[in-house]
């Protein structure tokens, strides 16, 4: 069944010359109004991949930038992170947020290749949920960035980093009106989910998350409830799921099960396979529109304002 919104949330859609043809979505009916926007930067999932025929949404692996007003919140730090730190290095110095997922390698080995952070006028703040009590984000980031597997260490970093480790379940509140609501995901070595909420506007940021065939998960149900833009893990389709239970990752059409249930505005399929070329989320793409008309292929390069 298709499912649809006549909702006056603001959705607004741009698209750059290096996006794949098929990325609008009903918005007609959607006026404009302040809030967050998004931008993808990375969309792939476990392994940044260069080919041409994956070129048109892109391989770089995740991260996702969001802004509420002047202040930026950047989603993961995967291959992606290094373009975003060439465009904002170039805006003059940088203050940011870093919120992870996890620290499986596809979504940090982005970090020592995002310029920002070896400019001592740069200030970050790195948030992880998914680690106490057994590590920390800096050890685990250092654990990363040391011989034999890195050339260098933390200590070349010459930005101004505080380490924020917390709860996956707790509400962070990194700036006067910026609310992140957390949960913990189904996920090898486990995961955090987010919930921004600002100006009205909220975003869920979903990812490396496992579920359960027949029902539908609690968590990711509150973190998306009501949001303007889902933001979910559809690494396989159900056919593929098959062949990897317990690998930590979802399909689209529980994706759209849960977009459904949830209310969620907007669902964008998030985590692309390195095996889905431009060719595969093409027919992905127009089966889920099929079954819920508000729903994106999230490309590198897509933006949407709220």
């Amino acid at each position: 069944m298709t499912h649809g919104h006549e909702s006056s949330t603001a959705v607004i859609a741009e698209r750059l010359p290096s996006e794949p043809t098929g990325t609008e979505f009903p918005s007609a009916h959607w006026r404009a109004k302040s809030g967050i926007s998004v931008r993808f930067w990375g969309v792939r999932g476990s392994l940044a991949c260069p080919q041409p025929e994956l070129a048109r949404y892109g391989g770089n692996t995740s991260c996702v930038e969001m802004r509420c007003g002047d202040r930026l919140l950047v989603f993961d730090a995967g291959t992606g992170l290094r373009a975003l730190g060439a465009l904002v290095e170039a805006g003059g110095p940088t203050d940011a947020d870093i919120f992870f997922s996890h620290f499986h390698i596809d979504h940090v080995y982005g970090l020592p290749f995002f310029a920002p952070i070896y400019e001592p006028a740069t200030r970050l703040r790195l948030w992880g949920g998914n680690l106490l009590p057994a590590r920390r984000i800096e050890q685990a980031i250092g654990q990363m960035m040391s011989e034999p597997l890195f050339p260098i260490g933390l200590d070349a970093f010459k930005a101004g980093i505080e380490f924020h480790d917390f709860h996956a379940g707790d509400v962070l509140k990194p700036h006067p009106g910026v609310v992140l609501r957390t949960a913990p995901l189904n996920h090898p070595g486990g995961a955090t989910g987010y919930r921004l909420e600002y100006a009205g506007s909220s975003v869920a940021y979903i990812t490396d998350t496992e579920h359960c065939p027949g029902s539908l998960d609690r968590n990711v149900l509150e973190l998306a409830r009501g949001v303007d833009l889902m933001i979910y893990d559809c690494n396989y389709t159900e056919q593929e799921y098959a062949a990897h239970r317990d690998w930590g990752h979802s399909t689209w059409q529980q994706g759209v099960r849960l977009a459904n249930a949830a209310d969620a505005k907007l669902l964008a399929l998030f985590h692309h396979d390195p095996a889905h070329d431009d060719a595969m989320l093409d027919r992905i793409g127009s089966e889920a529109k099929s079954q819920r008309a508000a729903t994106v292929v999230a490309a590198e390069g897509m933006r949407l304002r709220f």
